[in-house]
């Protein structure tokens, strides 16, 4: 197996620039390390210019490395388990690896969008897995060969045909089926996000005063548990959480013998208008 290490060598040999995708989350310190020491033509922030523009800050950094030889990646390879993104080699400039990316960062239409986790190590290795070789061009598009951790070990895929690459109609990427784990890993990391960007001081406040890692597991784990699935309910859930006494929803929330999970979430928000003064007797 080629370690991370042996991997860096042979692209620098190659005479290939060496690129590393990071996300934020997690990794703030990298980040502000590497924007500190880099020209701003060898970074760019992903999300900039896009439908997520307004978690700009909270989004992934693509970062074109001096060398490979760096206290940054070295700390980043030892922690895999961070899942904080992969490296890549390529002969073109982060301008246009950005470029890339950013055009496969949107699916779906309108009001049904999502955004596709490029960045995501985990993500990434699921893809490529599932797709066959000759798919992987318009995936990868101008990036060489990618060294990313997936499945608990150190893996490395080449590209068999970089360069720019269209956008397909159907891209196979978006077909790839995602486990339970995955699905919960991603939903998680999203949500965090989301959070940090948009309730700063709420979450903040939860934060305080408990590990909000364990506490927003616990919230989706509740949210699963009662059959909430859809985007609005899910919303309203970690919304009147975050607003409750202890950060915890009420005993009385808890659904009853026959409820259904449309029932159950009918009554819980009725409630909540209800003492929130929206509904009037």
């Amino acid at each position: 197996m080629t370690t991370p290490h042996d991997w860096l060598r042979i692209q620098a040999e190659l005479g290939r620039q060496l690129y590393l995708m990071l996300d934020s989350v997690g990794q703030l310190e990298e980040r502000k390390a590497l924007l500190g020491e880099l020209q701003v033509h060898r970074y760019d922030g992903l999300y900039i210019g896009t439908a997520a523009s307004a978690l700009v800050d909270a989004g992934p950094y693509v970062f074109q490395l001096d060398s490979a030889e760096h206290p940054v990646i070295n700390s980043l390879i030892e922690t895999p388990e961070r899942h904080w993104g992969w490296l890549a080699s390529s002969c073109d400039e982060v301008q246009v690896i950005a470029r890339h990316w950013r055009e496969r960062l949107v699916s779906g239409e309108r009001p049904n969008q999502a955004f596709y986790r490029f960045h995501d190590n985990r993500v990434v290795g699921r893809a490529l897995a599932h797709m066959q070789p000759e798919q992987y061009a318009a995936y990868l598009g101008p990036i060489h060969s990618l060294c990313y951790w997936y499945d608990n070990q150190w893996t490395v895929s080449e590209n068999p045909s970089p360069g720019t690459q269209p956008l397909p109609e159907d891209p196979a990427w978006l077909r790839v089926p995602t486990s339970s784990a995955t699905y919960a890993a991603v939903q998680f990391d999203n949500v965090h996000r989301y959070l940090m960007a948009e309730h700063t001081d709420r979450f903040a406040n939860v934060a305080a005063q408990q590990d909000v890692n364990i506490w927003l597991r616990n919230v989706l784990d509740l949210a699963h548990t009662w059959g909430w699935k859809e985007p609005d309910r899910l919303h309203f859930l970690l919304m009147q959480t975050l607003q409750a006494p202890g950060f915890i929803p009420p005993a009385a929330w808890h659904p009853k013998p026959n409820d259904t999970p449309s029932i159950h979430f009918e009554r819980v928000y009725q409630e909540a208008l209800y003492w929130q003064g929206a509904v009037t007797q």
